[in-house]
């Protein structure tokens, strides 16, 4: 196991009924904050009065900035930033999912920047201030958003979606309540639970040797995952099932599970090109680009990638290793079946005379040395070979 520090300065606070608490919850942190979301569906279930009315209560004003969609764009950022300093405001409440937690973060991070905030982005310049506040209110379990340090925005000018990470952007408060779930579209708690899954993975398929706990934990997390989602895949009103996929969303990217391991992200680098250039949903691309992934690095550690078979697929453990984690993948590919996820490039829209150099260029580019890290190095044409194997 690795040296590590872990720092989590997230009030998590779970269960029924508990983002009517917002406004007690934020009294005497702000007087003030930018109420920011999506669209129009947190108006519809009733969500945007119960926070306005929680913050009124407080006596907490608040400016709103809506319009966050998918693949946050920075435009709508630099809007908020905008917002924020001209009207003092700091604080950013985000009522939304993980694009409009990643947009918050975003906005926070502009806020105190004395800079462009995407030159924070495309590592040009370094963050010298602490950024604002942020605390959410989750409305869709997937990205982990709610307890991490990373936000993730695109450049539509340049079709560029990049990442920026800093311990300092873990939400000062974040409330779960799973009841806010149950009228997702199915597509929505498979794209999320992918995501989840996928946050393990890029722990989990490492070279790190001693590791038996966070590998425990780890597998026990993506059996939960793909339990609860196979549950709701059948009942989305089971609520109880939301609350365990969300909590095993919010501690598959809390980074709990990747204490003192080496880390990948290799398959989010590959995804996050598919989305930037192409506009699909991230759990679609990740679930596409996933098991051609798995199938490339597989031989550089059959160890682990058969223990995972074994542990988290089912595969009856052999001596046969190669059928074990083939059979392992398989299974994956059929969990993803199930729930109704794409499998292939031409499933998410995206033509075969794509060009997969440039998004492999575009990948490598914010890597050291131009490589892909993880349980086996990817080189461009590694991984423009993943894209196109992914047809």
């Amino acid at each position: 196991m690795n040296n590590f520090s872990y720092y989590n300065k997230t009030r998590y606070v779970f269960g029924r009924g508990e983002y009517r608490n917002i406004g007690k919850l934020l009294r005497g942190s702000t007087d003030k904050v930018l109420l920011h979301y999506g669209g129009n569906s947190a108006k519809r279930s009733g969500l945007y009065d119960a926070v306005t009315s929680a913050l009124r209560e407080a006596g907490i004003s608040f400016l709103e900035l809506g319009g966050v969609k998918p693949n946050p764009s920075l435009d709508l950022v630099r809007k908020g930033i905008d917002l924020c300093r001209r009207e003092n405001i700091s604080y950013v409440l985000a009522v939304g999912g993980g694009s409009v937690i990643d947009s918050a973060k975003a906005i926070a991070l502009g806020v105190v920047h004395e800079g462009d905030v995407w030159k924070l982005f495309t590592k040009e310049e370094e963050l010298t201030h602490t950024p604002l506040p942020v605390a959410t209110i989750l409305t869709l379990p997937a990205a982990g958003s709610e307890n991490s340090p990373n936000t993730v925005i695109s450049d539509e000018a340049t079709a560029r979606k990049l990442g920026f990470g800093h311990e300092e952007l873990r939400p000062t408060l974040s409330i779960v309540s799973p009841e806010l779930f149950l009228t997702l579209p199915a597509e929505q708690m498979a794209y999320g639970a992918c995501d989840m899954l996928c946050h393990i993975f890029e722990r989990y398929f490492t070279n790190t040797q001693n590791t038996e706990l966070t590998d425990a934990l780890c597998e026990a997390t993506m059996r939960t995952i793909m339990q609860q989602a196979s549950i709701l895949r059948h009942n989305p009103q089971n609520e109880e099932a939301w609350a365990q996929l969300a909590l095993s969303g919010t501690i598959a990217h809390n980074n709990i599970l990747g204490l003192g391991r080496e880390q990948s992200w290799t398959c989010h680098a590959l995804e996050h090109e598919l989305s930037a250039v192409y506009d699909v949903p991230h759990g679609a691309g990740l679930a596409v680009i996933v098991p051609p992934y798995l199938e490339a690095v597989r031989h550089a550690n059959p160890g682990i990638f058969q223990q995972w078979a074994t542990n988290v697929m089912g595969v009856t453990p052999s001596r046969d290793s190669e059928h074990v984690i083939k059979e392992g993948i398989r299974r994956l590919r059929d969990w993803y079946r199930e729930l109704g996820l794409p499998q292939t490039m031409a499933e998410l829209g995206i033509p075969a005379d794509a060009d997969f150099d440039a998004m492999a260029r575009g990948a490598c580019s914010v890597r050291p040395g131009g490589v892909l890290p993880g349980v086996k190095v990817l080189t461009e044409a590694d991984a423009a070979a993943v894209y196109r194997n992914c047809l």
